[in-house]
């Protein structure tokens, strides 16, 4: 029989090596226990981001951006950008970041309005999607100027192909971006272990103020990362994220005693890059 101080050495013993062989095989680049301070002494930051380059960006909201002093992060297609061409290059000369988000705008097929065209994520390849993307880039740097950092996934879709061909292109962002943004997620993002390629981005669209703050406070957990993703800018409904709602989030936001750092995908990555 072991003695009790024995059984006691003995447990703590296979605890420790239970403990490291839970962690074999795993990198450590992040814990909830390490506290990360961001700028002023923020808890949280948060980035306002919006897709597609819809006219009502350029319409209404950069304007309640400008007038807050607040700069957005607009993921942009050529298409709808060449619509209102001198609209987006004002954006860009007066700081609002612009990042890329594709030519096609390509989902899953499984939407209605890619079926109609037989068009879709399944049917591609890697090359194909990769000069897609780099259509963007260089439509950006030839008419606005910019060579964007910044990419976010139509639909928040990261997949080529189906069944046993599906490749994730997650790794073609890291290669091209600095910066990858999904959509439609759970949680945000913890700003000592995220992917900067697969980054968290949750809904602002078709809610209330009230709506946006509660989901905030769920979200913001210890020191995370927050990238609210809207498309129109108006009157709220499913695709469209409520102007007065996004103004009155500014205005929250700002306040210094709700402990947010609000800046643009690109400037908080490149914070987080350089002190985490």
């Amino acid at each position: 029989m072991y003695s009790t101080n024995a059984m006691n050495k003995l447990m703590a013993a296979t605890f420790f090596t239970l403990s490291v062989s839970s962690c074999a095989g795993t990198k450590d680049v992040g814990s909830d226990k390490v506290e990360f301070t961001y700028p002023n002494g923020a808890q949280y930051a948060i980035s306002l981001s919006f897709d597609d380059a819809r006219s009502s960006q350029v319409d209404v909201g950069i304007p309640i951006l400008d007038k807050h002093g607040v700069k957005g992060t607009f993921y942009v297609n050529p298409q709808f950008v060449e619509q209102r061409l001198t609209g987006w290059q004002q954006a860009a000369n007066n700081g609002h970041e612009l990042g890329n988000h594709t030519s096609s705008h390509l989902c899953t097929g499984n939407f209605a309005w890619l079926r109609k065209d037989n068009r879709g994520l399944e049917q591609v390849d890697l090359d194909w999607l990769k000069e897609d993307i780099e259509a963007t880039t260089r439509y950006m740097k030839k008419h606005l100027n910019v060579e964007p950092k910044s990419f976010a996934y139509p639909c928040g879709n990261t997949f080529v192909g189906r069944g046993k061909e599906v490749r994730s292109y997650v790794p073609l962002i890291a290669e091209l971006f600095k910066t990858g943004r999904t959509w439609l997620d759970e949680t945000a993002n913890n700003p000592t272990y995220t992917d900067f390629a697969q980054l968290a981005g949750n809904r602002m669209d078709g809610m209330s103020f009230e709506e946006i703050k509660a989901q905030l406070d769920l979200l913001k957990e210890t020191n995370k990362w927050i990238i609210l993703a809207g498309h129109d800018v108006g009157e709220k409904s499913m695709y469209t994220t409520d102007k007065d709602a996004l103004e009155a989030l500014i205005v929250y936001l700002k306040d210094p005693k709700n402990g947010y750092w609000l800046a643009t995908v690109d400037e908080v990555a490149t914070y987080i890059e350089k002190n985490r």
